[in-house]
């Protein structure tokens, strides 16, 4: 009896230990902090930097009127195509055909008072003649005493005059030469204004904007204005994006880097565009601590990259009109064949090395490598624990970022959830892999 008794308690005993085994073994399989997991793997990393602006013709002329008057011939309409050449608009002519009149009538006088001078230069030069005749017949006989002192000099001032007139008879002729000139040159000013009250087109292009209407005055070019802008003659065909790039990314940019466009009116497609130009001076908004800084730069939408937009009834037609908005993804540096791992399983933590730790953090020098002390580390999965490991970190896009540095092919990362490796989770730690869908369920 004791024996068979003894025996039900060794087996009771048994079933507690073999549920106390269970119970702790359930207990610590819950521990674990729940985390989701991913293989490193080699891959291609593009890097771009994003810019929104707008879109506007590579080539829009801005027309302006030379002459001030009435518009009252306007001979195109918004949307129409011109060449170089083509007659745009004329303005009022009558004033300018008054003044042009003038200035060849002006001409003309003065022709015949070059006419004028050349025949008083003539009657003064055949006076100069007998008075030098006369004055060369007194002199010799007054040297012979045969007339008096009075009669030859009477005869040398009428010679003296005579070689004066002749003189100022030069002169009138050379200073009606140069009255024609300047006669010349205002019949030349006048013709020029008369032939620019007509408007035509510098280039081939679009008229993409018209500002006046038939009846409308406007103002002519100056030196102290630019005139009264009738019109806009862009080249539609050739398109390109403004965009403003922030200081802080505009290192990055380069010429001819490629880029990927987005166009708000046609959003299932997607251009293609090069970077033709960078600014060297910046736009600078606001003002002291909220300064924001940020560099035109010009990209070229590649028109092969549109191309089945373009009916083929009509090649001329351009789907990209000037002010559209657009958002702009440059590509800056592309790798392949690089190991990547999810951006959000990257985050710093403090640099513990004993090199660290000997830097006296008081000194000035100390201060200024503050921002040095965090590294970039990654958590991987090592038998259920959590293990750090620093890395070394290229380039990113949105999803992955490259690992120079660290960590292997194959390696299991830690990548989510982001707070818990960003802030708490440390070398360790006991994980527990769960699918990512679920962890957001648990989140």
């Amino acid at each position: 009896m004791f024996k068979k008794k003894k025996t039900w308690i060794i087996i009771v005993v048994i079933l507690l230990v073999i549920l106390i085994i269970f119970a702790v073994n359930k207990g610590n399989s819950g521990r674990g902090l729940a985390v989701s997991v991913e293989e490193t793997k080699f891959g291609s990393i593009i890097e771009t930097v994003s810019a929104n602006g707008k879109i506007q013709p590579a080539q829009d002329v801005m027309i302006s009127p030379y002459i001030s008057g009435e518009v009252v011939g306007l001979f195109v309409k918004e949307g129409d195509e011109v060449k170089k050449g083509d007659l745009l608009a004329k303005i009022d002519p009558e004033i300018y055909i008054s003044a042009y009149e003038r200035a060849e009538a002006n001409l003309n006088s003065q022709l015949a008072n070059l006419a004028n001078a050349k025949a008083r230069q003539a009657q003064t030069e055949a006076q100069f003649q007998n008075a030098k005749v006369s004055y060369e017949r007194n002199k010799s006989l007054w040297e012979q005493n045969v007339i008096s002192q009075s009669e030859y000099d009477a005869s040398t001032a009428s010679y003296e005059v005579a070689k004066a007139e002749v003189d100022a008879a030069k002169q009138t002729v050379v200073s009606a030469g140069y009255s024609i000139k300047s006669a010349e040159a205002s019949l030349r000013e006048a013709n020029d204004n008369l032939q620019k009250t007509t408007v035509s087109a510098p280039n081939a292009g679009t008229v993409s904007k018209l500002n006046i209407e038939k009846g409308e005055r406007v103002t002519g070019a100056s030196q102290f204005s630019a005139g009264t802008e009738i019109m806009r003659i862009a080249n539609l065909l050739n398109m390109e994006v403004n965009v403003e790039v922030n200081e802080n990314d505009i290192v990055r940019v380069s010429l001819f880097d490629t880029c990927t466009i987005e166009v708000d009116a046609y959003l299932n497609e997607e251009f293609i565009g090069v970077v033709t130009e960078i600014a060297t001076s910046a736009n600078t908004i606001g003002v002291s601590a909220e300064q924001v800084t940020n560099f035109d730069v010009k990209i070229m939408i590649l028109p092969e990259s549109y191309a089945n937009l373009v009916p083929d009834d009509n090649p001329n037609f351009s789907p990209l009109r000037p002010g559209m908005s657009a958002t702009v993804e440059i590509q800056t540096e592309y790798v392949k064949d690089v190991l990547i791992i999810p951006i959000g399983a990257v985050t710093t933590r403090s640099d513990t090395t004993d090199a660290k730790s000997e830097m006296n953090h008081n000194t000035e020098e100390g201060e200024k490598d503050k921002k040095k002390d965090f590294v970039e580390v990654v958590f991987v999965y090592d038998d259920g624990f959590a293990k750090m490991l620093e890395v070394e970190i290229g380039i990113q896009d949105n999803t992955n970022i490259e690992i120079k540095s660290g960590l292997e092919d194959g390696q299991l990362v830690v990548t989510g959830p982001y707070s818990l490796i960003s802030k708490t989770l440390k070398e360790g730690d006991e994980l527990k892999k769960t699918e990512r869908k679920d962890l957001f369920k648990e989140d």
